[in-house]
């Protein structure tokens, strides 16, 4: 019999479950994710007064009431409250969510904010877990994890009208955050942050957080991670002490690399946070975005965790996620926050807006306003472009920095779309005429052949090697009748 502060709760709940994943064929269903349009996690400081400690409140169908295979709408509000309480801690807090969830057995959880993807097993839901049940799991593990919290509430949100509803209100306070987080600069500090949430899943990653470049996930920023440190010191957010600045322009700082170096295990040695070359900062699959190199036209590209689809190199998100994620280092896949999009310091090691050459709709006009006003419009979404030639065609027309790259990006190792066209030019092998005697080599010859009864056969000669001493073309009349 099961003892403790799960007693009741009807399967296992501990760190031993973080990690665990839950394939298709295990699921019973699927809350928020990929093919979900809302979905999100939001935790808010209230007055005391205002919270009912304890109180599990679901809206909308609990998980045996979904049909196997469900994919639902999904929304996470969490409330707390105590003296010592301010908004300005309510990003840390809720980055714990993720944490705590993931403690459950049967029950995932990834990503953040309004990208949230869950999943609950069939066995777990066979065992009797329900929605409050979690709620219980997530309100214990405040309380014992968090001391400054003394009161906490969590409702659930299954009906879709209602996720969709409260949706616009869960970005407005995701915007207010990152509002006002902006504004101070790397050089105005004398220390940085790591986390270490999302080592579950990626052993080896460490987010480095900046006052201009947040955690990968866009769910941390500097101020968040002051304010964890504060709350936790021996917490999976800590401080980093900048020490030495080794590259101010590809942002490489010794205390960074000391930091990386520890809480990698030795894994990861450097890393240089301004760039997606070289030393690029790791990424554990938590990411809003990838950006990625095209190398058809020495640019990079842009896509988000909501993208439906192929991306212009012709790489759905999920499979650019598998060669980003999982804690490592790889030239050209770089996992990004929106927030990181607006930094001034985003990719400036690489060009910065000036190298990017593709990216979509959605994910454009959620940073529009952060783009250089004379390269906006010359950057190119899934509407007007759809393929790589499409894409060289368009850069040529609205004549992108990438065609013809100017002296500063030139300085960066940069040789843009002409650049490589006249390498592969250079490299082309000139046709040659076969010596004499030499066969004629055809990688696809194609012989009509009459048959009896009017049909006509086809013969296809793969690669065929074809010899032949004369070659004697002639017309042949047809036959009346």
């Amino acid at each position: 019999m099961k003892s403790g502060m799960f007693a009741d709760i009807p399967v296992d709940v501990g760190v031993v479950y973080e990690g665990e994943r839950i394939r298709k064929g295990e699921m019973h269903a699927e809350l928020g994710g990929p093919d979900v349009p809302h979905k999100f996690e939001l935790l808010r400081v209230r007055p005391l007064e205002q919270v009912e400690d304890g109180k599990v409140t679901v809206v909308g169908p609990d998980f045996k009431d979904m049909p196997e295979g469900t994919k639902t709408p999904f929304a996470i509000l969490v409330e707390v409250g105590g003296k010592d309480l301010e908004e300005e801690m309510e990003g840390v807090f809720e980055r714990r969510i993720h944490y705590f969830t993931n403690w459950v057995e049967g029950f995932m959880h990834l990503n953040q904010r309004n990208t949230i993807w869950c999943r609950v097993s069939k066995k777990t839901v066979q065992k009797g877990f329900t929605l409050k049940h979690l709620g219980a799991v997530i309100i214990r593990l405040y309380h014992s994890e968090c001391p400054i919290i003394e009161k906490v509430q969590v409702t659930f949100y299954t009906d879709p009208a209602e996720v969709a509803r409260l949706y616009p209100e869960a970005l407005r306070v995701y915007e207010a955050r990152d509002a006002r987080a902006r504004g101070l600069k790397d050089e105005e500090v004398d220390v940085f942050y790591g986390c270490t949430l999302c080592q579950s899943f990626a052993p080896t990653h460490v987010c480095v957080i900046t006052p201009q470049r947040y955690a990968n996930c866009g769910a941390i920023s500097w101020f968040d991670g002051r304010a964890a440190s504060k709350i936790d010191p021996k917490g999976p957010i800590y401080e980093v002490k900048i020490g030495k600045v080794i590259d101010p322009f590809k942002g490489e700082w010794e205390g960074a690399n000391e930091s990386v170096k520890a809480k990698s295990l030795g894994a990861v040695q450097r890393v240089q946070l301004y760039t997606a070359f070289g030393y690029p900062h790791t990424s554990c699959g938590c990411f809003e975005a990838i950006a990625f190199y095209i190398p058809e036209v020495d640019g990079l590209g842009i896509v988000h965790r909501d993208f439906k689809g192929p991306a212009v190199n012709g790489v759905p998100f999920s499979t650019m996620a598998d060669s980003t994620a999982g804690g490592r280092q790889v030239d050209g896949f770089h996992g990004i926050s929106f927030e990181y999009m607006r930094s001034p310091k985003f990719l400036q090691a690489d060009g910065g807006w000036k190298r990017v050459v593709w990216i979509p709709k959605e994910a454009k006009e959620r940073v529009k306003d952060f783009i250089p006003k004379d390269v906006v419009d010359k950057i190119p979404t899934e509407e007007e472009v759809k393929n790589i030639e499409e894409l060289k065609a368009f850069l040529k027309a609205h004549n992108h920095p990438i065609v013809e790259p100017s002296e500063e990006l030139k300085k960066l190792g940069v040789k843009g779309l002409k650049g490589v066209e006249a390498e592969e030019a250079a490299a082309a092998p000139a046709p040659e005429a076969p010596a004499e005697g030499e066969p004629i080599l055809a990688p696809t010859l194609t012989v009509g052949v009459p048959g009896a009864g009017g049909m006509e056969f086809e013969i296809v000669l793969k690669n065929a090697k074809i010899f032949a001493e004369k070659m004697i073309i002639r017309r042949v009349e047809k036959k009346k009748g």
